[in-house]
This record gives C-alpha cells, sequence and structure tokens, in this order.
C-alpha cells in the first residue's frame, strides 16, 4: 500500500495508553477489524492487519469483537497521543486519492450512471403478466457507481449483497422500489474500497436512510458493518435497517 502523506506524524508526543495490539501470527487478514475502526487506524498490509499510525488509534478497542481469530488485544505502551482531526483528514486524503483512480464517468457500458423510470406495478397480481421491474438506477454495482450520480442525491438506499436478488422472491416490491440499489459482496469485493466508496457517496449526499439486504450465510453479516462504519466515517446521522434473507426466500428483521 502506497503511504500517504498524512501517515508520517509530524509532531512527537508520547504519552503511556492504551492501543490496540494486533498479533501477526494470529491475523488471517480478514479485514473485520478495518471496516470496525472508524479512524481508520487500521490497513491491510501484506495480507495482514497492521496498525498504520498509533495516533489514530484511539484505544477503545471497537475492533476487538469483530475479530474471528482473536489476534486483537489491548496493551498499554508509550505511544503518541491519539489525533482524531489527523485521522479523519488522512481519511480524507484516502477518499481523495481513490477518486482520482475511478475511470471519468463519460464512460460507456456499465462504467455510464443514468437514472431508469420503473415500471408501474399492476393493482392485482395476473399469471400471464410478468411483475414489472422497480429498478430505478444503473449501474448497481457498487464498484462502479460514481458517488457524484444525480440519482444518488436525497436517495433511500437499497445495499444488498449479491445473492439476495436470486433468493428473495419480493425483493422487487419490498425493497427495489422506491429506493436507489447499490450491490455488492462482502466475501468477495475488496473490503477497504468498498467501504471508500460508500464513505464517499454518503458524504457527497443528502441519503434519507439506508436498507441493508443479506443473506442468512455468516459472511454476509459483514456487510451489515461495512454500512455503519461507512455511515460512522462520514459524521452524519442516517437511519440503517437491515433485513436478512434465508436460503428458501423467508425474509427476516436483522
Amino acid at each position: 500500500m502506497a503511504k500517504l502523506n498524512c501517515f508520517r506524524s509530524t509532531v512527537d508526543v508520547m504519552a503511556l495508553r492504551k492501543i490496540i495490539r494486533i498479533d501477526q501470527e494470529l491475523c488471517d487478514g480478514c479485514g473485520a477489524c478495518i471496516t470496525a475502526c472508524a479512524e481508520g487506524a487500521i490497513k491491510l498490509i501484506d495480507g495482514k492487519a497492521r496498525v498504520v499510525s498509533d495516533r489514530f488509534c484511539d484505544g477503545l478497542g471497537a475492533c476487538l469483537k469483530e475479530c474471528p481469530a482473536g489476534a486483537l488485544t489491548i496493551e498499554e505502551r508509550e505511544a503518541e497521543e491519539f489525533d482524531e482531526q489527523a485521522a479523519l483528514a488522512c481519511l480524507r486524503e484516502e477518499l481523495e486519492a481513490a477518486a482520482k483512480k475511478r475511470p471519468p464517468p463519460e464512460m460507456t457500458g456499465c462504467m455510464a450512471a443514468f437514472s431508469l423510470r420503473p415500471q408501474p406495478r399492476p393493482r392485482a397480481p395476473s399469471p400471464s403478466r410478468e411483475p414489472a421491474s422497480q429498478l430505478s438506477n444503473w449501474p448497481v454495482q457498487m464498484r462502479l457507481v460514481p458517488p457524484t450520480a444525480p440519482y444518488l442525491q436525497d436517495a433511500r438506499l437499497l445495499i444488498a449483497a449479491d445473492c439476495t436478488a436470486f433468493a428473495c422472491p419480493t425483493i422487487q416490491g419490498d425493497f427495489i422500489q422506491g429506493r436507489v440499489t447499490l450491490a455488492g459482496c462482502p466475501k468477495l469485493d475488496e473490503t477497504e474500497p468498498f467501504l471508500e466508496k460508500l464513505t464517499s457517496i454518503l458524504r457527497s449526499n443528502q441519503v434519507k436512510d439506508i436498507a441493508v439486504l443479506i443473506m442468512e450465510v455468516p459472511c454476509c453479516s459483514q456487510l451489515v458493518r461495512l454500512v455503519e462504519t461507512a455511515v460512522a466515517r462520514s459524521g452524519k446521522s442516517i437511519p440503517v435497517q437491515s433485513s436478512v434473507v434465508s436460503i428458501d426466500g423467508l425474509v427476516t428483521k436483522g
């Protein structure tokens, strides 16, 4: 990972305080602690989670319970004082750096962001008529959606795990209708780019609320944590409601 300027400390103020310690032997690089750290103190480097700067770690341990391998503990040692403003400034620098790598919005195909007009739903179900699509935006994959897409402003978001579209029989009317749909997979997508993209979307737009739709499988719960972390990083108060789809199509509130 290229080291940004914000990781270089300019003030050497040391203090005895609590700070996160990551056991590199136990860490399996799953990235769960990264999404739990709202200050951006932890990054994935060479397949392992590492504290990139002591001054970004508040030592409160919000990341501890997220580590499935038990690699994280709190230790008391001499470290730089926690600098919340520096942590936030570094998060902004990371988002700006990521934005420069994005393809231009005028690209065609899946990279062209545009609104769709949902089709009116029939008043009564008809065996001879297929359900009408309620999709209001394109693209839907999180990695392809530009944070400046006009349909994101004043939107109600649906952030759905990829597989929910195949398992949930009522997804069009119960979840997609009336919302801007963003899809991703917490198992297959790279965690930090996904988090950076969603944080940028929330910071750049007035989002009314977020519905998260995940599958019942264990890896899918990570998507809820990613959304909650992005909301925290955005500095905004956005209601988040999650729902879980079972493999046989039943939906329950998270």
